[in-house]
């Protein structure tokens, strides 16, 4: 981000439009686990068990949707499987923009549509 003459933020901007998205290099590298209870680390659940049963429908899509959005690239790959990552997209709530870097880097994850409203 760039500041003006006085240090200031310039008129307009939004931080929004400069998270700094991580994606893999592809969806192929996602060999996360597909059972099981998962640990994270604070930097994706602060709470105090950040805890996410996978056969829980509701902490998957919660876990998949913290990992793509907050997550790094290892992360991505640890942590996210690529088959289940495609059957969640549509439901995953993520922001706008974390939605169109992925679409834009995985262009067939786009045609799977969307039922949850990206934020």
């Amino acid at each position: 981000m760039s500041t003006d003459d006085t240090g200031t933020v310039p008129r307009g901007y939004r931080f929004a439009d400069h998270v700094p998205y991580a994606t893999p290099g592809s969806l192929d590298e996602l060999q996360g686990p597909t059972s099981g209870v998962v640990r994270v680390r604070p930097h994706l659940n602060t709470s105090q068990d950040p805890t996410y049963d996978l056969g829980d429908p509701g902490e998957l899509r919660a876990l998949y949707s913290a990992v793509v959005r907050d997550g790094s690239a290892h992360d991505q790959r640890t942590l996210l499987h690529g088959p289940t990552l495609e059957r969640l997209w549509p439901d995953l709530v993520l922001p706008r923009r974390c939605r169109d870097v992925w679409t834009d880097r995985f262009p067939h994850l786009r045609e799977l549509g969307l039922r949850a409203v990206s934020v």
